[in-house]
């Protein structure tokens, strides 16, 4: 099996300053799946443990002279400490810019290779990274896992199909600041938030205990897929009513998360999206965010890179 591309300098600075501090505080290891097409960063997809969070990059948008081969229809994955892979990416970046203009300065080529580390007996896997200067060259090597055996890619794959669900309602929420700042004061009250989204483009997220509740009600956010009109009498009614109105009516859901995992998720803004979308899987499974890009300039959706989350539901919610 072989990897090797150069990293664009788009691709570095979408990865250095942007996905990876965001992924590395979804947490310390994540899966790096290569493929012809796709580098996707999956987190949680195999151990079915915390926040599954997926990143998925066409290769144009990271990578220039992208080879790729392996007896597994060209697919490769392995896990990876994203601190370091994140290390190795800011510190190439500024050896590159230290040197020469030269036909072969500031390209940062990426490859996996076999070495034999010192006190070792047997030879372990590395993505080396390679800074090639005007009066220099500088060799990185960042340890990886024993890449994944066929039947570990395929459960790998199977995973991230199943993680491709969109649920039927989404709502935008404009401003992550505000949901950010209230949830780390939710965190101080306890450890279950209750989120409900309806089709009238409602977000409710509250947390109880025996002596407080607190809640925040986001309005008539942009819905995208299954909406209805609010009805008219439940203007003057509480939030709470109208959450339990219209979970009663079958135009919203609602589902408890961990506020651990809601906040963890909401790290993801590090990425710098141009919009961010929540809504519940069928059948309450679990709490969607999906972020969108656009294209630089424009209000058109950069299909080229993809980030979103899957919160696990601490209950089965109702519909």
């Amino acid at each position: 099996m072989k990897f090797k591309a150069f990293l664009t300098e788009h691709g570095v600075n979408l990865l250095g300053r942007r996905f990876l501090p965001a992924l590395d505080k979804m947490g310390k290891i994540c899966h790096l799946f290569l493929t012809r097409d796709h580098a996707i960063f999956l987190h949680n997809l195999l151990n079915g443990d915390g926040v599954q969070c997926i990143a998925q990059f066409r290769k144009e948008a990271l990578f220039d002279d992208y080879r790729i081969s392996s007896q597994n229809e060209d697919r490769i994955a392995f896990a990876i400490d994203v601190s370091l892979l994140l290390r190795a990416v800011r510190s190439s970046v500024s050896i590159c810019t230290e040197f020469g203009n030269g036909p072969s300065a500031n390209r940062l080529q990426i490859k996996l290779v076999k070495k034999l580390p010192l006190n070792c007996t047997q030879p372990m896997p590395f993505l080396t990274f390679e800074t090639k200067g005007y009066k220099s060259a500088v060799i990185q090597d960042v340890p990886i896992s024993k890449p994944l055996s066929r039947a570990q890619v395929l459960e790998l794959q199977t995973a991230l199909e199943l993680a491709q669900d969109i649920p039927q309602t989404l709502v935008r929420v404009p401003d992550l600041n505000q949901l950010q700042n209230f949830v780390e004061r939710m965190k101080q009250v306890g450890d279950l938030l209750n989120v409900s989204i309806s089709k009238y483009g409602d977000l409710h997220v509250q947390i109880s205990t025996t002596l407080i509740t607190l809640g925040a009600e986001f309005r008539k956010l942009l819905v995208i897929g299954e909406q209805a009109e609010a009805p008219s009498d439940d203007r003057n009614q509480s939030a709470q009513t109208r959450s339990e109105r219209a979970i009663s009516r079958g135009d919203a859901q609602r589902v408890q998360v961990s506020v651990k995992h809601f906040s963890r998720s909401l790290h993801c803004h590090l990425a710098k999206p141009d919009c961010t979308f929540y809504g519940i899987a069928p059948h309450g499974s679990c709490l969607t965010v999906i972020f969108q890009f656009f294209i630089p300039g424009t209000h058109q959706t950069d299909k080229s890179i993809s980030l979103h989350c899957r919160l696990p539901v601490l209950d089965p919610g109702s519909s």
